[in-house]
């Protein structure tokens, strides 16, 4: 990721567990959506939730797909942070990283997939993959921010 903002205040978060199925992935979607919505504001900007939805999708997706444990679910967590909404999907499958930000590149015109890492980097201002090191609860975190939109005042 870039140079994080000095001090981050974390001023609301939505956390769920979801299974790791399609369903679950497409549920993540529209929890996201909908509470980007509840909380409204600059969050609720028609760029902020269209970035954020296709985000969330794309991670949720690769978590079902590529980081499924069998009986585990994966975690959406979608935080406002100073300046931007910070979206994190951990799944417990630990062994299978992602490519770094800024090592991805597109599938082929024949390739089932590998077009989701490449959205997020598009998409996202900034993004990473953390390692959750934890004995009981190995896995992965892939982390995305979208900037606010700036809006002086008159």
């Amino acid at each position: 990721m870039d140079a994080p903002p000095t001090a981050v205040t974390v001023s609301r978060t939505l956390a769920q567990r979801l299974s790791a199925t399609p369903r679950g992935a497409r549920l993540a979607r529209h929890l996201a959506v909908a509470q980007l919505h509840a909380w409204g504001g600059p969050f609720a900007a028609a760029e902020v939730i269209d970035k954020v939805s296709v985000i969330v999708a794309e991670l949720a997706a690769n978590a079902v797909t590529h980081g499924r444990v069998p009986g585990r679910d994966f975690e959406l967590r979608v935080s406002l942070v100073t300046g931007s909404v910070r979206v994190e999907v951990t799944d417990t499958l630990a062994e299978r990283r992602p490519p770094a930000p800024g090592v991805v590149r597109p599938g082929g015109p024949l390739d089932d997939g590998g077009r989701g890492l490449v959205l997020v980097d598009a998409l996202a201002d900034r993004w990473e993959v953390l390692s959750r090191d934890c004995a009981d609860a190995p896995g992965k975190t892939v982390r995305a921010e979208v900037d606010l939109p700036f809006r002086r005042r008159p």
